[in-house]
């Protein structure tokens, strides 16, 4: 495996340099722009063959600037076994996440809407990476509920949280970024609730098999 290039040599010059990428190509999408790696390089007064050694494409460049986008769980090694107190924390992470990133998600989710639309491979950032993270929240009702049902929980969770509902409630729900963000949350515990309540009133959930 290759070593990246910001770690040979002159380390702390290139963790600059890189840097001063990342935070050009947070400014452009705060602007309404989908920055290219040649974009960035300028704003960040960067030579495009610097640029290109940090960022082989646009791809690249906007994965560094979502750092959290590889990781596989929200919780941390002492995370509690109740699922609402999982839901709590990952719908918090998740909420402030995007409030931190909006301009990144927007500029995401304006490239999916293309048509057509970019290749899955291309949008680093819609790859289903909440999903995942609700799974992870929510796998202590694994065998308390039928797979199909969690399932079904777990994908209506994700159309309330994410930035496409944060879109239309601010831009369209006229809610401030703050308040978007608590009914956001609010909508996935009362979901929770339901699921538990429809599992409590009908008995253990039978795998369908």
């Amino acid at each position: 495996m290759s070593t990246p290039y910001e770690l040979t040599g002159r380390t702390r010059q290139k963790a600059r340099t890189r840097a001063a990428m990342v935070a050009a190509a947070r400014e452009l999408l705060a602007e309404g722009v989908d920055p290219t790696v040649e974009q960035a390089a300028e704003r960040a007064a960067v030579s495009r063959t610097t640029a290109y050694r940090y960022f082989q494409n646009q791809r690249a460049l906007l994965l560094a600037s979502y750092p959290e986008l590889d990781a596989p769980s929200l919780l941390d090694g002492d995370a509690p076994a109740d699922p609402a107190e999982r839901l709590e924390l990952v719908t918090e992470r998740v909420a402030r996440q995007l409030l931190e990133h909006e301009p990144e998600l927007r500029a995401m989710l304006r490239l999916s809407l293309e048509s057509p639309p970019p290749g899955r491979g291309a949008l680093p950032l819609r790859r289903g990476r909440v999903i995942g993270w609700l799974e992870d929240a929510l796998a202590p009702l694994r065998g308390r509920m039928a797979e199909p049902e969690l399932r079904r929980l777990v994908l209506a969770i994700r159309a309330t949280l994410g930035i496409e509902a944060l879109v239309w409630l601010t831009d369209v729900g006229g809610l401030s970024r703050e308040d978007a963000a608590d009914l956001m949350r609010s909508s996935a515990r009362t979901l929770l609730r339901a699921a538990l309540a429809d599992v409590d009133g009908h008995g253990r959930q039978r795998p369908e098999g």
